[in-house]
């Protein structure tokens, strides 16, 4: 009998949805269920694949909670359909956020929280505002879930206000930025790939790792965001040819590394990539892969392109978050257009009040004499 070869790739299965496609779902006991994208084998599958299996998103193994505690509340939430249905990267983040509160305060009694504890707990993240306000809305999220436990009966985190934070969220790059960082490490290098990459194709870290040769055709690249779901296929701009030649034909993912061409992990790039931000001699501090996405639209608002425009390039499914580009630039266009008027009118004003001085015609009165 003919003995049947090994799955490759433990976990998937082949499911064709209601639509006739075929579809590859991952499932693994301890791992966040879904579909990985590509076709069967491919660099795409593959590396999400790496990523399902690899990443620390299993839940970790716990010893029984005491009642109350958060440590046994959030085991239970773990367990309810909301946290099931959480996409795997939102699941993936949401999981760290939950280890690190349950690390310090796991087995403290949930009903012993109280409003102060809530604003001392934030006070010690002041110096990082965006956690501060993270670890509130996790809190929220936990306390609503005991409170539908029946393991308290009110809120302690209704009234903590939030920390004002940067409006803008990361920093976008800027041209000088962009420019410096080309300069250092030259156009031939692999940061500079990566961060045209996502210049130009508005990708983020989790899409970046995955475009490769089989994501291009016909002067094109597409793909499919990971958190949206949302398709981008965009023209090949010169400057990201330029630096996609230089990549091996026979290479299925264009950004690697190790000698044997390991894809990358989401953080794993995130990280690699912000050390070559604050590489010694550059300094790029500020400067993460998010903020080429924003300068990506920006430099397409500043185009003129439209809000429906900038959404296809960042993969939204809704044009919400491109108008905050398409209204700073209309603000800048609007801004010019008021000043030349400006200009113009003291220009026109200038050039009247000079020929008055100029009219040697005009009647000019005695000093100190009637006419």
């Amino acid at each position: 009998m003919r003995r049947r070869a090994k799955n490759p790739f433990p976990g998937v299965s082949r499911i064709v949805d209601r639509h006739g496609k075929v579809r590859w779902r991952f499932r693994m006991k301890g791992r966040p269920a879904g579909y990985l994208p590509g076709s069967y084998g491919s660099a795409e599958f593959r590396a999400a694949y790496e990523a399902a299996t690899a990443a620390n998103s299993a839940m970790p193994a716990m010893p029984r909670a005491a009642h109350g505690t958060f440590n046994w509340l959030i085991e239970h939430y773990m367990r309810t359909p909301k946290w099931q249905k959480l996409g795997a990267i939102s699941k993936y983040n949401l999981l760290h956020e939950l280890d690190r509160f349950r690390k310090d305060h796991g087995t403290k009694l949930v009903k012993n929280l109280r409003a102060e504890h809530v604003e001392a707990l934030m006070a010690k993240k002041a110096h990082q505002p965006a956690m501060a306000n993270r670890l509130l809305k996790l809190l929220r999220r936990l306390i609503r879930f005991a409170i539908r436990k029946g393991i308290r009966p009110d809120d302690p985190t209704i009234g903590v206000e939030r920390y004002a934070e940067n409006p803008d969220g990361f920093h976008t790059w800027t041209d000088d930025e962009i420019a410096k960082f080309e300069a250092f490490h030259g156009v031939t290098s692999k940061p500079v790939l990566a961060m045209r990459l996502v210049l130009c194709t508005g990708a983020a870290r989790q899409d970046v790792i995955r475009l490769g040769w089989q994501n291009v055709r016909d002067g094109r690249i597409s793909y499919r965001r990971g958190k949206t779901g949302g398709e981008v296929d965009l023209p090949i701009l010169d400057e990201l040819r330029d630096v996609l030649e230089l990549v091996p034909n026979d290479r299925l993912l264009f950004l690697t590394h190790g000698a044997d061409h390991r894809p990358y992990k989401p953080t794993t790039f995130g990280n690699w990539f912000k050390d070559q931000c604050a590489a010694e001699g550059l300094g790029l501090y500020d400067c993460q892969s998010h903020g080429l996405r924003k300068a990506g639209a920006t430099r397409l608002a500043n185009a003129g392109a439209t809000e429906f425009e900038i959404m296809s390039f960042l993969g939204h499914k809704t044009p919400a978050e491109a108008r905050t580009y398409t209204k700073k630039a209309n603000r800048k266009t609007l801004a010019d257009s008021g000043m030349e008027k400006l200009a113009r009118a003291k220009r026109e004003r200038g050039v009247s009040n000079l020929g008055q001085k100029l009219d040697n015609g005009a009647r000019k009165p005695l000093n100190g004499k009637g006419n």
